[in-house]
């Protein structure tokens, strides 16, 4: 019956306790500023780094045994290694959002902005000439083309053109903050119906 050889005695599966320890204490203070200069004085990602280069020493006791006269050079060159890995993995990935991102956007279920809108457009809408208030109902609350308005205002379609053109230059000057966007030499206000 032949057996496995085994493994010889002198070696190490994980660099010891104390010997992790006394190489943290000498060149942990030196890591930690020499991975702080690589992240752009990013604190958090400098001591993850320097922890995952303490913990592939650990991994790698062979590297105790190096004819090195100190680890340094290793540490720091298994830092910079990690320390480019992980640059190029965020930038592979899409940029992550911060809560202050999340803070100042609205929330989709609270309606109160929009209604706070539509109660502006309608106030603007009431306050326009019976002509132009009866355009802007059929092009946009209505979705009427300019020929079917003119059609059922009995009146021509440049007529509709000029007073929808005018209309939205009032509605311009009384609602904060809107500016029409031209399509087809037509502006569009935000959909919502008059009372």
């Amino acid at each position: 019956m032949t057996t496995a050889p085994t493994a010889p005695t002198t070696a190490r599966a994980t660099t010891d306790e104390r010997a992790l320890k006394q190489l943290q204490r000498e060149h942990g203070q030196a890591l930690l500023a020499f991975l702080l200069g690589l992240t752009q004085g990013d604190r958090q990602r400098a001591e993850d780094l320097a922890q995952e280069t303490l913990v592939r020493a650990w991994l790698h006791p062979e590297a105790f045994d190096s004819s090195y006269e100190s680890m340094r050079p290793w540490l720091f060159t298994v830092a910079r290694r990690l320390a480019i890995d992980a640059r190029r993995s965020r930038l592979s990935r899409p940029t992550e959002i911060g809560d202050g991102m999340l803070a100042c956007t609205a929330d989709p279920a609270d309606t109160t902005e929009s209604a706070d809108a539509a109660l502006d457009v309608r106030a603007a809408v009431r306050g326009l000439s019976p002509e132009h208030r009866a355009v802007l109902v059929r092009l946009y609350f209505r979705g009427l083309t300019v020929n079917e308005a003119a059609a059922d205002l009995g009146i021509p379609a440049g007529t509709v053109k000029s007073r929808s053109h005018y209309a939205l230059r009032q509605l311009g000057h009384r609602l904060p903050g809107y500016r029409p966007r031209h399509r087809a030499g037509v502006a569009r206000p935000p959909a919502v119906a008059p009372q």
